[in-house]
């Protein structure tokens, strides 16, 4: 017992920026974040909290899937940018929602959203019937804003997914290489009188050109891999959603992998980076896009800090 999903939704801060506007903080220009990373536009709270996006995220689901928070038997988030540390942002979405069933965040950085549909299987299978799974980050209050090299990069958003126990879910993939010089975001040192290591900024802090060869070697080994554990080709994807981290990563790994650019999908320019949230708020604009069939064979994959990678397929 595997599942389905029922409902997508997505959610944006208001407050939109545009690379003019980011070039007005960074030596930067709209040329330069471009042809570096692809983005054009990325949204920052102003005023939402993570769960905020990620209320917004769910509600939209549910009104696609046609259901209540009642109905639902588990919460699953994905998110490196929860409001607190406790409660999690989970349960601070299951208050805001009104739902009565179990809750919890999962953490693989990037990748957290795809690990949280391998958990999702699992709870499908001891006989939950619709777990809510939300991909939400407020990664704006983690950016160091004097790094022009992360800060036009990295965005907030959520998206989610109301799955249904089926038997769409055809294989997946979970990878994680431990270590913290690639990407690493420190956690708050705290005041501790007796704590004698040195204190680290809790900010983003990346090695790109790392980060760039560890993602296009995860995509193309992760997207082979799961295809074929699905008993499936390459030719037989209708969509490949990637993890929207950098456009020169994806276009990469399509060449690599003499996939057709257009079945790989992409909505970095107007979103940016936005960690676990990119998958699921790309998967939902697939489910609104009128492009979708009964029967398509979608691939997602995603790669992060951890260093942790992830993909999965399902059948629509």
């Amino acid at each position: 017992m595997s599942f389905r999903i029922i409902g997508t939704g997505s959610f944006l801060p208001a407050r939109a920026v545009n690379n003019d506007e980011m070039s007005r903080f960074f030596d930067t220009s709209d040329e330069w974040i471009t042809q570096r990373v692809g983005i054009k536009e990325r949204r920052f709270c102003a005023t939402e909290t993570t769960a905020d996006l990620a209320y917004g995220a769910s509600a939209a689901a549910f009104e696609m899937a046609g259901i209540a928070a009642d109905e639902l038997d588990m919460i699953i988030c994905a998110t490196v940018s929860a409001d607190n540390l406790a409660p999690s942002l989970a349960c601070s979405l299951q208050q805001m929602l009104g739902a009565d069933c179990p809750a919890m965040d999962i953490n693989a950085a990037c990748s957290g959203f795809i690990y949280a549909l391998d958990v999702a299987a699992g709870f499908f299978c001891r006989g939950a019937k619709k777990i809510l799974v939300v991909g939400a980050e407020r990664l704006s209050q983690i950016i160091d804003w004097t790094d022009r090299g992360t800060a036009v990069i990295f965005a907030d958003g959520a998206g989610a997914m109301v799955l249904e126990s089926g038997d769409a879910y055809l294989a997946s993939k979970l990878y994680a290489r431990g270590g913290d010089t690639v990407l690493n975001i420190p956690a708050y040192s705290g005041e501790s009188i007796f704590y004698k290591n040195e204190a680290k900024k809790p900010f983003v802090r990346m090695n790109g050109q790392e980060t760039f060869k560890f993602a296009v070697k995860a995509m193309c080994t992760d997207l082979v891999d799961v295809t074929e554990a699905a008993g499936l080709a390459l030719d037989d994807l209708n969509w490949i959603i990637p993890h929207q981290a950098n456009i020169r990563i994806i276009d990469t790994a399509v060449r690599k992998l003499g996939i057709p650019p257009e079945r790989c999908l992409s909505n970095i320019s107007k979103v940016g980076n936005t960690s676990a949230a990119s998958v699921p708020i790309l998967t939902d604009e697939l489910f609104r896009s009128g492009n979708l069939r009964d029967g398509d064979i979608i691939a997602m994959c995603s790669f992060g800090a951890g260093l942790t990678s992830a993909a999965c397929v399902i059948r629509i």
